[in-house]
């Protein structure tokens, strides 16, 4: 589980320094952007949730 948490604060670091330094020029194509990127992200936090729930049930 350790080795996800620390992929996951991968993620979050890159989505943070995507916002703050390389936002894409036109403010739909980064709307769009954010919206994938937090997709993923909250797509990941199910994985982990689906993870844990499956190794607690052993």
């Amino acid at each position: 589980m350790k080795i996800h948490l620390i992929f996951f604060a991968f993620l979050i670091a890159g989505f943070i320094s995507y916002n703050v330094f390389f936002k894409a020029v036109d403010d739909r194509t980064n709307t769009i952007i954010n919206i994938l990127y937090a997709s993923v992200l909250f797509g990941y936090i199910a994985f982990m949730a689906f993870a844990l729930l499956k190794k607690m049930k052993k």
